[in-house]
């Protein structure tokens, strides 16, 4: 039976046993002697095939992490070997929990968080960039310095994932990531170009934001790829009825303030 197909009251319950399991894993957890063997309960929960199930998991991770700071060590000793456990999604399960940790901590997980940039599996590497979306929101500096640190790996992968991370940030402060974009400007690979593409479109239609993309792209040398970028800002402001300008401002607006 799946999590939404238990009652409301029944899903509560599962939360709070989830969390209060995995308070007493730690608890019981040596960081000298077990925790390169993950306790079972965590495992069991972490490689969950119901999302939710797991989603319950990292977040009472993230939580128990705060409120329970003596548990600190043993937390980022099993989520670290959580990262080199055969089950893709028992390293998902770790990614998001980092994610969860981030949004307040980073500093203290940014080194087991760059052992996760390029694992083998999709799933890990989406967790990658869900939880540096949210850090980049919640807890933007060490993220962005992470990006900083990456935005040129060799790795076009790792490459994609550091400009997809910063997605959420660049919706509300599109002038931290507009440098980052144009770094890429002339990537080589295709991934890389479109994420860039993708990422300057939808930090575009925000009130305020369609201003500070088309200031910034009158900098840019790489002029094929601003005509992409204004493709997706105005397919953007299509698909999108809540963008702060109809299609026809957007598109006015762009042709009198672009060069």
């Amino acid at each position: 039976m799946g999590f939404y197909d238990l009652s409301r009251n029944e899903r509560i319950e599962l939360v709070k046993k989830i969390q209060s399991d995995i308070i007493e894993a730690f608890e019981l957890a040596d960081t000298t002697e077990q925790a390169v063997k993950v306790p079972g309960i965590i495992i069991l929960y972490a490689s969950d095939n119901d999302t939710y199930i797991r989603k319950g998991a990292y977040t009472s991770i993230g939580r128990i992490y705060f409120e329970k700071t003596d548990l600190r060590p043993n937390i980022l000793v099993t989520i670290s070997n959580m990262l080199i456990n055969p089950d893709y999604k028992v390293r998902q399960t770790a990614v998001y929990s980092l994610g969860e940790i981030g949004k307040k901590d980073a500093d203290s997980i940014m080194k087991i968080f760059e052992s996760a940039l390029e694992d083998e599996h999709h799933s890990v590497r989406n967790a990658v960039i869900g939880s540096m979306k949210q850090m980049g929101q919640k807890n933007p500096k060490p993220t962005l310095k992470l990006v900083k640190k990456y935005l040129h790996n060799p790795n076009p992968q790792i490459r994609r994932e550091m400009i997809h991370g910063i997605e959420l940030r660049g919706r509300t402060h599109p002038e931290d990531v507009l440098p980052l974009l144009k770094e890429l400007e002339w990537d080589d690979n295709n991934e890389v170009k479109n994420m860039v593409v993708h990422v300057a479109g939808q930090i575009s239609y925000k009130d305020g934001c369609l201003e500070k993309v088309i200031h910034h792209l009158n900098t840019w040398k790489n002029r094929k790829l601003v005509t992409e970028i204004v493709d997706e800002i105005l397919d953007v402001h299509k698909r999108y009825q809540f963008a702060s300008k109809s299609p026809d401002e957007a598109q006015n607006y762009i042709e009198s303030n672009l060069s």
